[in-house]
């Protein structure tokens, strides 16, 4: 009887073992499983904006891209896109103008069928495009990218940050953004430092527009530090119409100056539009300090890592 309870207690005692270990397993598996969940489900992102709410898988592969300053910024990251719109490409991007890139139209007029074939996992639109939003997101999933030019750098930083997260690419933007706000910062200190006060004009067939503090190109004083000729000058996405004589009267130090013409493929004007004889009394024009800023990457490739750096050098040949 002795032997038989000894051997009944030794069995059980093994199958409670058994039992524990496999219930061990279990439960290890069970978590192992939670987490590659958790895990499949971090690289799923929410992504919220203007006109909606874009659910991202991180990572996507097919990027296809309709604004300038999104693609130098993708460019800077070591981002890869197959299709971009080819009709005008800035200087700094020409190697995006290639025939190992799909061409998906112009910046106003897409090419829905050329961009359908390619079946893109998300495609980024900014300003010039919103109007045909639900078309694209018909397609993939569409990211609207905006700045807000009265809170311009902060603007900025949030989507390279978006961008940085979406293809994880943050230790890139990191490096990159601390070489950015080194740049305006020793811009901002020299130029600040001056008393001169500057105008930016956008020059368009025979006809000026300026543009102040807060405005579209406003970072020239807000962030790059240059005094503005006029505090006053009306916020517009295409500048204040204005007079040679008003340039005259406000008789700048410094005159910024980009044409418009020549950034969307026309013929360079703006030279021989503003160069005229009211143009020609002002304390810009007799110290040779009017500047002419590189059209395409002031007009329409913007707002990226890259052209802001060389929006920055731009500006600076104002201060020699």
């Amino acid at each position: 009887m002795r032997k038989k309870l000894g051997l009944f207690s030794l069995i059980l005692t093994i199958l409670i073992i058994v039992a524990a270990c496999g219930s061990q397993e279990k439960t290890s598996t069970s978590a192992s499983n939670e987490g590659k969940k958790m895990q499949e489900e971090s690289k799923e992102m929410t992504i919220k904006h203007q006109y909606g709410e874009v659910v991202l898988e991180k990572n996507p592969k097919k990027v296809v891209v309709f604004d300038f300053g999104v693609l130098d910024t993708l460019d800077a990251l070591g981002v890869k896109v197959v299709g971009i719109p080819q009709a005008i490409v800035p200087e700094s991007l020409k190697k995006y103008a290639g025939s190992e890139y799909t061409n998906v139209g112009s910046l106003k007029e897409p090419d829905f069928e050329a961009i359908n074939k390619l079946k893109p996992d998300v495609i980024f639109i900014s300003g010039r495009q919103a109007e045909l939003y639900d078309q694209f997101a018909e397609i993939a999933p569409t990211v609207y990218m905006d700045v807000d030019y009265t809170n311009y750098m902060s603007s900025l930083e949030k989507n390279f940050n978006l961008l940085a997260e979406i293809f994880e690419k943050e230790n890139v933007l990191d490096t990159k953004m601390k070489q950015l706000e080194k740049s305006v910062a020793e811009l901002n200190e020299k130029a600040s430092a001056s008393d001169k006060k500057a105008l930016i004009l956008l020059a368009n067939e025979g006809k000026v527009s300026a543009f102040g503090p807060s405005s579209r190109y406003g970072f020239v004083h807000d962030v790059f530090g240059f005094k503005a000729a006029d505090e006053n000058l009306e916020v517009s996405q295409h500048g204040q119409g204005i007079s040679f004589e008003y340039i005259l009267e406000k008789n700048p130090d410094i005159l910024f100056v980009i044409d418009r013409s020549a950034a969307i493929g026309g013929e360079a004007g703006a030279k021989k539009t503003v160069e005229n004889d009211l143009v020609k009394k002002t304390t810009a024009y007799k110290n040779g300090k009017i500047i002419y800023l590189d059209p395409i990457n002031w007009y329409i490739a913007g707002n990226g890592i890259e052209s802001t750096q060389l929006m920055v050098d731009d500006v600076k040949a104002a201060l020699k």
